[in-house]
């Protein structure tokens, strides 16, 4: 008897796929995700239309298969797409839309991949426009932009940045740490510092206003010190003229 071999049914992922990353390899790594994020999520806080995420899996098969094709970026941002809550970023269920821009950050471990097979993968199969890499360590900075389908490496500019043309942004590094800066040369804030510039900004108002008011008070205590000079004289020249008088001397009189 001859055994029908049933077609291999392939298994399609439920609606809401979780990120299935590994954790970062150091505080830095994380602390550089967690600075990226938070300063583009506060500097675009009126915006609805984009996704930025840190190390989170972007799942891409083409036939919908949760276990195959699928890729973390430690950063990347998706435009033109609605602003919630994701556990993953499923391509096929965000109408094939791939991210805009990534970033890696780099690792002794990771490095190679990044630079040569992800960088591939983002420029043959994702054609993300704008691709960053960053050794938060090392201090390696490196960007790319497609041109014609192929990556062309972004010029730094005098501060030693490099221009996204996707973000409008700035990426460039201060105090060893990769961040977007405005296209006026602004730092883009993290809401942390965001919140100490607004104390500083509370801070030097108060102490203009102290300075303000010793002012008032120095010229309050001038004006008083002439005023009482101007007294003390007054009366001076009252028991000068009353001893003139005692004496019978008419002081309108003298000369």
């Amino acid at each position: 008897m001859v055994q029908i071999q049933k077609p291999e049914i392939p298994t399609f992922p439920p609606e809401d796929l979780w990120s299935d990353e590994p954790p970062l390899e150091t505080y830095r790594h994380l602390e550089e995700l967690i600075i990226l994020l938070t300063s583009l999520n506060r500097f675009w806080s009126d915006r609805t239309n984009f996704f930025a995420a840190g190390n989170m899996t972007v799942y891409y098969s083409s036939r919908q298969r949760k276990d195959e094709e699928l890729r973390g970026p430690d950063f990347f941002v998706v435009l033109n797409t609605e602003r919630r809550e994701r556990k993953s970023w499923v391509v096929w269920e965000e109408d094939g839309k791939y991210p805009n821009v990534i970033i890696e950050v780099l690792s002794d471990s990771t490095a190679t991949v990044d630079r040569n097979k992800k960088k591939l993968l983002y420029q043959d199969v994702w054609r993300t426009p704008d691709y960053f890499w960053f050794h938060p360590y090392t201090m390696e900075f490196k960007g790319f932009t497609l041109v014609h389908g192929k990556y062309v490496e972004i010029p730094l500019n005098e501060q030693s940045w490099l221009w996204s043309d996707e973000l409008q942004l700035y990426v460039g590094i201060l105090n060893e740490r990769l961040r977007f800066f405005t296209p006026e040369g602004e730092l883009v804030l993290t809401p942390e510092e965001e919140a100490d510039a607004e104390r500083q900004k509370v801070e030097e108002e108060r102490q203009k206003a102290e300075l303000e008011r010793q002012r008032a008070d120095a010229e309050r205590q001038r004006a008083d010190a002439e005023r009482q000079q101007v007294e003390e004289e007054r009366q001076k020249n009252a028991i000068l003229r009353q001893k003139l008088l005692e004496l019978g001397i008419n002081p309108d009189e003298i000369g």
